[in-house]
């Protein structure tokens, strides 16, 4: 058997179980490799399908041009489409991929237009609006808006769900992928909730994109938008393919923690992969470590491989640059927790009256403390907020701790070292919870990072 052209390579690429940086999970973790493809990343699925539809709309034809704003590897999908099928390509993208994926699509044939990162999306400069204007004035060229084109969640809702749903014999329970465009978080979810409509969706985002403000709150807040390293993923816009009613949930994974990630998964899994992958497993890492059972299923897409970032994430020189490696070691949450005198935290139930949560804090000499519901950490107060409240409405303290608390402190990983965790103490966030190696869950405050620090 053989294949008429490379593009019909594309697909059936294979689920691979998480051994090493799973350890402590529950559950199992499965990453579906998707460097498989031809083109070594995702983007080969949806980019194929967008062309094919345009060809059968009648808007793509014989001899045309290809014109795409991308990151670097929906070209990379085109251009072997285009190679396949006798088309010409016009590609734009920002200063920020890597010069691996410009090589690449230069290497296919492609013209490729370097555009700013650091530009409004509406700005004629951005990559975006570049490409719409090639589009208007280049005749017989076809713009296939890969953010706005539901080709693209049709690729993985007819190809990508069906392979996941099949290789696990339907045992998947939960699904994560990182949301750029939307279309393989979206089109996945699609297929597997109507298959089982109790399965969750786990969206990654970066910080620096709007998506989980916007799916918890319904508010585009142009607050959340700053420029992040992790290519691929996040946005500063709402593509159409992006259907927030498919994802359960959103997940920040920061660039730093990605990167590490992305590393770790080379040295300990094998697998090569890119940076966006990094973020993948561990936004899941930190979804399933939280709430896994031992019999959860959870299917991770690695959208690319690790040759579009040789110059960044795999150069060490680089990564010290950044930040992400470090010449001196950082303490890490599991370090700190391990000088704690007292190990056992200090919970109150949401039910609970404030005045006994006051007790408590002066009693235990203690600036905050976290607010259960059973076993599910749901809210927190901290000593100051509480002093204000009570000042203002001395009744309050008559009034159940649910009605009063904030928002929970966040979970970290053990392995953050204090650098990051130092970033997530804020004045609506004042400590933060970690689950140690017997999943009892600890708590991190100031106080504890300036021991380490002072260390």
């Amino acid at each position: 058997m053989y294949y008429s052209s490379i593009i019909q390579a594309i697909g059936n690429t294979p689920l691979v179980k998480l051994n090493k940086v799973t350890k402590g999970i529950k559950g199992t973790i499965l990453v579906k490799v998707e460097y498989f493809n031809p083109g070594n990343s995702v983007k080969d699925r949806m980019a194929l399908k967008m062309v094919e539809d345009a060809e059968k709309a009648g808007i793509l034809k014989p001899g045309g041009t290809i014109i795409e704003g991308t990151s670097g590897n929906t070209g990379m999908g085109l251009a072997l489409a285009a190679i396949a099928k006798g088309y010409k390509c016009i590609f734009t993208t920002t200063d920020k991929q890597s010069k691996e994926k410009v090589d690449v699509l230069r290497a296919l044939g492609a013209e490729v237009i370097i555009c700013p990162t650091n530009v409004a999306p509406s700005d004629p400069r951005s990559y975006y609006c570049v490409a719409a204007k090639l589009n208007k004035e280049i005749p017989n060229s076809f713009y296939p808006n890969q953010y706005d084109n539901l080709s693209n969640t049709a690729a993985h809702y007819e190809t990508t769900g069906p392979e996941i749903w099949s290789q696990t014999e339907g045992k998947v329970t939960h699904f994560a992928a990182g949301v750029g465009t939307g279309g393989t978080m979206c089109g996945v979810s699609k297929f597997l909730k109507e298959k089982n409509s109790s399965i969750k969706s786990i969206g990654i985002d970066t910080y620096g994109s709007v998506f989980k403000k916007y799916k918890e709150t319904g508010v585009f807040d142009e607050n959340e938008i700053f420029p992040y390293g992790t290519e691929g993923i996040g946005e500063d816009i709402l593509p159409k393919n992006v259907d927030f009613s498919l994802i359960d949930q959103f997940i920040k994974v920061t660039d730093k923690d990605a990167a590490v990630m992305t590393r770790k998964l080379a040295r300990e899994e094998g697998l090569f992969v890119g940076w966006s992958s990094g973020s993948a497993v561990y936004g899941a890492l930190e979804y399933a470590r939280e709430h896994f059972t031992d019999n959860d299923v959870m299917v991770v897409i690695l959208p690319d491989h690790g040759t579009r970032y040789l110059a960044k994430i795999y150069n060490d020189v680089w990564m010290k640059d950044h930040g992400y490696l470090e010449s001196r070691s950082f303490a890490t949450a599991k370090d700190i927790i391990a000088d704690q005198k007292n190990g056992k935290l200090i919970t109150i139930a949401k039910n609970d009256k404030v005045a006994e949560a006051v007790k408590i804090l002066n009693g235990k000499g203690i600036s905050q403390i976290p607010v259960t519901d059973g076993d599910t950490f749901v809210g927190s107060l901290t000593d100051s907020k509480v002093l204000k409240k009570l000042i203002e409405n001395p009744g309050l303290k008559d009034l159940t701790v649910g009605e009063v608390m904030e928002a929970p402190f966040t979970f970290v990983g053990l392995d953050n070292t204090i650098d990051v965790l130092s970033s997530l103490i804020t004045k609506d966030n004042t400590a933060l919870l970690v689950r140690d190696e017997k999943n009892d869950v600890r708590i991190i405050t100031q106080a504890d990072l300036l021991s380490a620090m002072a260390r």
